[in-house]
């Protein structure tokens, strides 16, 4: 996946919502809390990556990044879990060509604002989800 290829992606991916829902619907409503968790986190894995990136913390940088790509992944965000696998990428390509307090700052301008954008309307469109208002993906 190359720059940009995350955004190409659906916001969600409904068949995972609808996996979720049907594995776990037999549990009382597990896969609410589930997704609820999911957008309760957003904001603070969205702060440790923008901290890790902004502070050129190579390691954090990295594990804020799996964190958000996996955790997007599991709820069927989509393009959410692109735009980190773009990021995942530059981190590994960018950040062995120089001082990471240096390269992770520059690599946080060039990520950090679609990351966020598609991390609000992810958020939106999950919030829906759980009130039975699916919308368009």
């Amino acid at each position: 996946m190359t720059q940009h290829d995350g955004d190409a992606l659906p916001l969600l991916d409904s068949s995972v919502l609808d996996r979720l829902h049907l594995e776990l619907d037999h549990d009382e409503g597990v896969w609410k809390v589930f997704i609820q968790d999911f957008v309760a986190l957003l904001p603070t894995r969205l702060e440790r990556l923008r901290s890790a990136l902004t502070t050129g913390d190579a390691v954090a940088a990295k594990d804020a990044t799996l964190s958000l790509k996996t955790s997007s992944q599991m709820v069927g965000a989509e393009r959410l879990a692109g735009l980190a696998l773009d990021l995942e990428g530059a981190l590994r390509f960018d950040s062995s060509e120089g001082d990471p307090s240096v390269v992770l700052p520059r690599i946080a301008t060039t990520h950090l604002t679609r990351i966020r954008q598609c991390a609000e309307q992810t958020s939106y469109l999950l919030k829906r989800h759980l009130l039975g208002f699916p919308g368009r993906v």
